[in-house]
Formats: C-alpha cells, sequence, structure tokens
C-alpha cells in the first residue's frame, strides 16, 4: 500500500487523526492532496481566503509529516 514512496494506508490514517483534531485543516487536505484543488478552489470550496488556505495547508502539512515521522518510531 505504498505509491510513490507514500505509505497510503498511514496517511490516511493520519489525515483521519487530523480531521478528528481540526476538521477543516482535514477537509482542506483533503480538497489539495486528494482532490487536486487550487488554492483559490478550496478557498471558494471552504469560504476562506486564499491567503487563509495557504497558512491552513502549511499548518496541515506540517502536522501530517510530525504525525508520519512519529509513527515510523513506533
Amino acid at each position: 500500500s505504498s505509491t510513490g514512496g507514500i505509505d497510503v494506508i498511514a496517511l490516511d490514517d493520519a489525515l483521519t487523526r487530523l480531521t478528528n483534531r481540526y476538521p477543516e485543516q482535514g477537509r482542506l487536505v483533503e480538497l489539495r492532496f486528494f482532490g487536486g484543488l487550487t488554492i483559490e478552489e478550496t478557498g471558494e470550496a471552504l469560504g476562506i481566503s486564499p491567503a487563509t488556505v495557504k497558512r491552513q495547508w502549511m499548518v496541515a502539512r506540517a502536522w501530517l509529516l510530525r504525525d508520519l515521522e512519529g509513527e515510523r518510531t513506533l
């Protein structure tokens, strides 16, 4: 269950944890990463500005990377 070096199951688990804790950021990641939406399209879908999308995208990505790193050390 690894695609292009990404463990899809681990990513899905991490995204579930992110969404449980921060629902809007989880939705943002789903739209950007899985939906392929642009920053502008994601902002329109969520009713937030492109600048907010960029900020939340950076925070969500950092959160997911930390979470995935933690998974590898278990």
